[in-house]
């Protein structure tokens, strides 16, 4: 036993004295981080924490909405929290507007103000858009939203909107499973008596980044070499990522479908008519399997809602029936002439 025990630790040894070895020489192979040993992790939350503090308010029942005021380069928010939806502000539109909300589809991540399908519709159509997507959402904060903005008592009556387009993409019905989201807590739906009841509401306030790291976060955290693998594996997503589940995987389409009762009852209360849009992300149009279950999820969802007496437009077909999908992409998100094509099925789908 004894010489097992040191043969144990004699191997022991020698793996750690190679990891420290590897990490050294892949930390010297860079030369800037031999001399930087900061929580990669931790720098990854801390910045995201600090970007959103600036670019969100907090809010009691939705977690975080865009900053009324905030401005970036090719990025500004308005005084009631909407995204700007071009060089104007819409004084030369006629009617009553169209309210667009969403996740960063509609928000329009990687594009300045005209270049949102919402700035691109207003220019279609001739009539004021509303952009309260919001980069981050789930579908249920989504629903939520539609209901906040639509019902705004201090909202004028031109300010109404006769039309309300809600978009999403499939990955936004699993995030009606969580109660965080990178970091930022949410509210959550459960189905309770056969009726959905709101949870984790109000919502807290943002927690310090270094509380939401796990023992082995703040552990292999530090590892320059850990992050490489992770990286080569495409694996950060979760490890960077703080995200809290509150119901199995699978629940989210359940819930989604049962909040399209809230916008056929939003739909009813406002008067104003609901679309509900489909988006989809890059890899839909890569990735064959992949493709399959995110139909699979986003046909579940509109189906929900045409039961419902809503409109629907899917864009997966428009989308693949060009020449090269991926060019109306940027990095994740589309780009001006993919968003110009939502813009035009959303212009035609309200005609």
């Amino acid at each position: 036993m004894r010489e097992f025990l040191r043969r144990a630790g004699l191997v022991l040894l020698s793996i750690v004295v190679s990891l420290v070895v590897l990490e050294l020489g892949l930390r010297a192979s860079t030369w800037g981080y031999l001399f930087a040993w900061s929580n990669f992790v931790l720098d990854a939350r801390t910045v995201l924490a600090e970007r959103d503090a600036g670019r969100y308010a907090p809010d009691e029942r939705l977690g975080y909405v865009p900053r009324p005021g905030y401005a970036a380069p090719g990025m500004t928010i308005d005084a009631a929290g909407l995204r700007r939806t071009g060089d104007s502000d819409g004084a030369s539109a006629t009617g009553a507007p169209i309210l667009a909300v969403g996740d960063s589809f509609t928000f329009g991540d990687e594009v300045t103000d005209p270049e949102t399908w919402p700035a691109q519709l207003q220019q279609i159509t001739g009539r004021r858009v509303l952009n309260g997507g919001v980069s981050g959402y789930g579908f249920d904060q989504i629903v939520l939203r539609a209901e906040q903005l639509a019902s705004r008592d201090t909202m004028a009556p031109h300010d109404k909107p006769s039309d309300i387009v809600v978009a999403f993409i499939a990955d936004d019905i699993r995030r009606t499973e969580m109660r965080r989201l990178w970091s930022a807590d949410k509210p959550w739906f459960v189905i309770e008596g056969g009726k959905l009841e709101l949870r984790g509401v109000p919502v807290p306030p943002r927690a310090d980044p270094w509380a939401t790291l796990s023992f082995w976060q703040k552990m292999l955290g530090y590892s320059y070499l850990f992050d490489f693998i992770l990286r080569r594996l495409d694996l950060l997503h979760d490890w960077f990522g703080d995200h809290i589940r509150v119901h199995a995987s699978g629940v989210g389409e359940l819930l989604a479908c049962r909040l399209t009762e809230r916008l056929a009852e939003l739909q009813k209360q406002s008067g104003a008519r609901v679309l509900l849009l489909a988006e989809y992300d890059p890899v839909v149009l890569e990735d064959p399997a992949f493709a399959a279950e995110q139909r699979r999820l986003t046909g579940g969802l509109l189906a929900c809602a045409e039961k419902n007496g809503l409109a629907t437009l899917d864009s997966f077909s428009a989308l693949s029936a060009t020449a090269q999908p991926r060019r109306l992409y940027g990095l994740w998100h589309m780009n001006n002439a993919g968003n110009r094509l939502i813009a035009e099925l959303v212009a035609k789908a309200l005609n």
